[in-house]
């Protein structure tokens, strides 16, 4: 099995190099990842300049690239750029969870939605804030049950989200939001963002939000289609 790698914390990030010695016992793994910090650029790409990729040595007898754009840039120049196959694009390990309707800001998440864009499946992992323990610990078990259960022929692209703590596995659907902003405006006529959290102690284990935060593994299956079925059958009805 031919799988791409790729995060938006960047190149060098911890939960890459994790990453990395997990995928390579599961298939031939090259790595296209982000020179720089990319979080929360959601499914950005660059279309008006050019930018850098550069192949690296980081990864002791992994093929790897540098790549000064957006996540989904480093699937897009790896599949499209330099016509490479793969069976599996991973994302990840992300430094904190990608849960509910933030991630829509995901470029974790959005790099695996651009490679469902382009044919190939998808699979995005993040962990608890600073600690990679528990994700690390229980990868290959949720990677074998994803595979048991042939989750890939039903979704494109399966969100995983490991908690602190806690391994036992729960299908979810997206839930509410569970981060927003405040914003203090400066003299100097900047503004800064301070992140709130927003959730309340709810306990829907069909959420993913929830079985997260209640110690549970979460699997969410996610789809690049953006239609609204409800309402377009609703509209149909009613001007048909």
């Amino acid at each position: 099995m031919k799988i791409l790698l790729t995060n938006d914390d960047g190149i060098e990030a911890e939960g890459l190099k994790y990453l990395v010695d997990w995928a390579r016992t599961i298939g031939d793994v090259c790595v296209f990842a982000p020179k720089v910090q990319q979080s929360a650029k959601s499914h950005s790409i660059q279309i008006h300049d050019g930018y850098e990729v550069k192949q690296t040595d980081l990864f002791d007898g992994i093929e790897a690239y540098s790549v000064d754009s957006t996540p989904a840039d480093c699937v897009r120049v790896a599949v499209l750029g330099m016509k490479r196959k793969f069976d599996l694009v991973i994302s990840g390990i992300n430094n904190g969870p990608n849960l509910g309707a933030d991630i829509h800001y995901s470029g974790t998440v959005a790099a695996c939605l651009e490679a469902a864009l382009l044919g190939v499946r998808g699979l995005a992992v993040s962990s608890a804030f600073h600690s990679f323990d528990n994700a690390v610990k229980n990868l290959g078990r949720v990677y074998a049950e994803i595979e048991r259960r042939g989750m890939f022929g039903f979704a494109e692209v399966l969100n995983v989200n490991f908690p602190e703590a806690g391994d036992e596995i729960a299908l979810t659907r997206m839930g509410p939001a569970i981060y927003s902003d405040e914003f203090e405006f400066l003299p100097d006529g900047t503004v800064k963002p301070k992140l709130v959290c927003l959730y309340r102690g709810t306990r829907d284990p069909g959420l993913d939000t929830d079985a997260v935060m209640t110690g549970h593994i979460s699997v969410t299956p996610l789809s690049n289609n953006l239609t609204d079925f409800s309402a377009l059958e609703a509209i149909g009805k009613k001007v048909g």
